[in-house]
């Protein structure tokens, strides 16, 4: 599904990103990890469209999309996430679900007097829609709560629900886990494997290690700003280059127990 070929991003003198490659294979829910200052967010930048890559390709469901921009990548059908969601604080969230998908027929000034019935049509395809994911998430009771009033972990799955209606083949998910209670952390975990049954191919960024070691298959490991090593829970948790990029060469038994 993606492809990442020699992928380099240099700030200046710095380079984040260091001739990084991997593939996410379609169906796969892979963890990418490494402690900070690894590159990942970078990385999930480029693939995004965030910015462009300074060397390498990245390809997505076959196409080269090295050089695309964010609105691009997501029209192909790439959506990414935020560690920090940014949802429309005073609009409901229902409407922040309603207002994703791109090329409504009301954003043209002239169908408000020409095609209202064609407009009216469309917000009730895309509001029940909407509300399908709300119920899907759990968030049926706040659809109409300004999305600025939801707690962390609600805003993290409204984020989540914002991906969804772009119908999305893969989603870049940016630390889901960050800051949230136990309850809703286990909430969103079941949602992504409910997706991924589904035909959703995810890639996730994660700080959170029981999260990742029991969720993602296979876990790609960076360190540096380059790609450290790939593998299963089990390996990654016993790799001595693991242990040694996130602890700083402490590897023993409580080293491992702290990885893992």
């Amino acid at each position: 599904m993606l492809s990442i070929v020699d992928l380099v991003k240099d700030f200046g003198g710095l380079r984040a990103v260091d001739g990084v490659s991997f593939e996410v294979g379609q169906g796969t829910i892979t963890g990418l990890i490494g402690p900070n200052g690894a590159g990942k967010t970078t990385t999930f930048n480029m693939v995004a469209g965030a910015f462009p890559p300074s060397g390498g390709s990245i390809r997505f469901d076959g196409t080269d999309i090295t050089s695309w921009s964010a609105h691009q990548t997501f029209r192909e059908g790439l959506v990414r996430t935020f560690q920090i969601p940014r949802p429309f604080s005073r609009m409901t969230v229902l409407e922040n679900l309603m207002m994703v998908p791109q090329g409504q027929i009301g954003e043209r000034f002239w169908n408000t007097w020409f095609r209202i019935g064609a407009i009216r049509a469309e917000e009730r395809r895309l509001r029940d829609k909407a509300v399908e994911i709300l119920d899907f998430l759990g968030l049926t009771r706040l659809g109409e709560e300004a999305a600025g009033n939801l707690s962390g972990g609600q805003m993290k799955l409204l984020e989540l629900g914002r991906a969804l209606m772009s119908d999305p083949k893969m989603i870049l998910l940016d630390e889901p886990g960050a800051g949230i209670n136990p309850t809703l952390l286990g909430e969103i975990v079941d949602r992504i494997a409910e997706l991924n049954k589904r035909g959703i191919t995810f890639l996730i960024i994660e700080h959170n290690m029981d999260m990742v070691m029991t969720l993602c298959h296979p876990i790609i490991v960076m360190a540096s700003g380059k790609l450290l090593m790939e593998g299963s829970a089990d390996e990654v948790q016993t790799d001595s280059r693991v242990l040694e990029a996130f602890l700083g060469g402490a590897v023993d038994d409580d080293a491992e127990a702290t990885v893992g």
